[in-house]
């Protein structure tokens, strides 16, 4: 059978009926099934399995569908019973062959698990409400179709599960508490901010995932010029809660006659948490490099739900990778800065080893030499806020036209960052 033809109904999403088949039936059966379609007469049991299967793709995708099956036991008995009446109508179809009753049986577990799921659904969100519920306003933690679908992907339109509950904070410190109820309520956690990414970072791979929107964590603090660990001078700089947008700091920045210097293309939409998880870079990197160049300090909340401070020593106010050793000062503690776990932990690593030669920045390296939330996509911890140093506004500027002809990046790319005016 092509794997190109969609015989599962409802089937119009990226994945295959291939994929469908294995996520509810397992591996195995698509070389059953495909050896059972060889010798099939008529096809109609073929299709009262796949007409099973596509009411339970069909739901699965649609929240709206689920909201109004946990709200209505008659209509949710009445979509079981049907299904169960077409495997009944493949086993008596079936004459004995034990590979056609395999492959019933386990469509049979599928509408079980689908079944059995309800229950248990409605059990988690209870617990859920109850745990969060004294944490942060009920408004706060949404259940509803639209959150869980405007959640279930980013920018790469990547769709692989529906969040359970989209959950969005109001402070920071609600934020390190709500990842410690999920971690007890045994959740998997998804950081999003403006959901711009490119990397499938805040798509959820688990059914039982809480999407911790943090677009409410969005204080923008004065430009102040303060003393830096390691630098001579006051350096003007700028905090900014983890869901400012990021167009709002640079246009906060130029009012005072500062540029800030992180602007990827999607910086009317994309925030200040995801600029630092993915170590976002945009045109002024050329000259002032990406995130991680202008980064002074990070807060975060750790995978176990602790608080962790990153601060950078000795800035060089310019492009790491020109520093020949580069410092960070790693803080951990519970409740507050004055009770730290252990003592502060020193990262150095030599400058050159945070860039490949002629790139802005190396996507490849997600360790990054072991600094933490910079570069890793929300997978060892969530971002909360970060300070960054602001460059002084040129008095005048030019524009430069550059025209590539081909398609050779790697020739492109050096040659814009060596362009010199």
């Amino acid at each position: 059978m092509s794997e190109r033809i969609r015989e599962i109904p409802y089937n119009y999403t990226s994945f295959s009926d291939r994929e469908i088949v294995i996520r509810y039936l397992g591996e195995a059966t698509w070389d059953l099934l495909n050896r059972l379609r060889a010798s099939r007469v008529t096809g109609r049991s073929a299709r009262m399995l796949f007409e099973v299967l596509g009411d339970l793709w069909v739901v699965d995708r649609n929240p709206y569908i689920q909201d109004d099956l946990l709200t209505s036991k008659k209509r949710l008995d009445a979509l079981i019973g049907a299904m169960h009446h077409r495997l009944d109508q493949i086993v008596a179809r079936a004459e004995g062959n034990t590979d056609a009753l395999q492959l019933a049986a386990a469509a049979r577990e599928a509408v079980g698990r689908f079944s059995d799921g309800y229950p248990r659904t409605r059990e988690l969100r209870r617990r859920i409400r109850q745990r969060l519920g004294r944490i942060t306003r009920r408004d706060n933690i949404d259940f509803s179709g639209l959150a869980r679908v405007s959640h279930a992907t980013d920018a790469t339109d990547w769709r692989v599960e529906m969040p359970c509950v989209v959950i969005s904070p109001d402070t920071e410190q609600e934020t390190r508490d709500i990842v410690r109820a999920c971690i007890e309520l045994g959740l998997t956690i998804i950081p999003r901010g403006g959901g711009t990414g490119y990397h499938g970072g805040a798509v959820p791979l688990h059914g039982d995932s809480a999407v911790i929107n943090t677009e409410k964590l969005e204080t923008l603090g004065d430009i102040h010029l303060k003393e830096l660990p390691g630098v001579s001078g006051p350096v003007a700089t700028v905090r900014a809660g983890a869901g400012v947008v990021t167009r709002r700091v640079s246009e906060h920045a130029g009012r005072n006659g500062y540029v800030f210097a992180v602007d990827p293309t999607s910086q009317d939409a994309s925030t200040i948490g995801g600029n630092v998880s993915m170590n976002a870079g945009g045109k002024k990197a050329v000259l002032w490099g990406t995130a991680l160049d202008n980064l002074v300090s990070w807060r975060m909340v750790s995978p176990d739900g602790n608080w962790l401070d990153v601060e950078r020593l000795n800035h060089n106010l310019g492009k790491i990778h020109l520093q020949e050793q580069v410092e960070f000062r790693v803080i951990r503690y519970k409740k507050g800065p004055d009770q730290p776990l252990h003592e502060p932990e020193i990262i150095r690593v030599p400058g050159s080893s945070l860039r490949k030669p002629g790139l802005g920045k190396d996507v490849t390296d997600k360790f990054l030499a072991g600094i933490p939330g910079i570069q890793k996509e929300g997978c060892d911890g969530l971002i909360t806020s970060a300070e960054f140093i602001l460059h002084r506004k040129p008095e005048f500027t030019r524009t430069l036209c550059l025209e590539f002809f081909g398609t050779d990046l790697r020739l492109a790319v050096p040659a814009i960052v060596e362009t010199r005016h």
